[in-house]
């Protein structure tokens, strides 16, 4: 499975409610993603919540993308991304 990072713009701000109703938001990015086979990894937000930085697992760049438009959300770039660990030269 490929890694990507996402990208999005925001422009009113990313306001998840941090209750029950935020984590059943969340759920359902999470089950409409993997009806493409797409796992949500974790993301990145800024400081006044216009950008996010997301990482996913998925077959291919169109599969983010389908994931991307089945759960409504904005989709700056989709680059696809391996792990660069400074640990790893020691």
């Amino acid at each position: 499975m490929a890694r990507f990072m996402v990208e999005r713009t925001f422009p009113d701000g990313l306001h998840i409610p941090v209750d029950a109703d935020g984590a059943e938001a969340c759920l359902g990015v999470v089950n409409r993603n993997a009806e493409v086979g797409v796992t949500w990894v974790h993301s990145y937000v800024n400081e006044d919540k216009t950008r996010t930085f997301c990482l996913y697992d998925g077959p291919d760049v169109e599969s983010i993308q389908r994931a991307a438009e089945r759960n409504g959300l904005p989709v700056d770039s989709v680059t696809r991304v391996s792990v660069l660990d400074p640990y790893f030269y020691r």
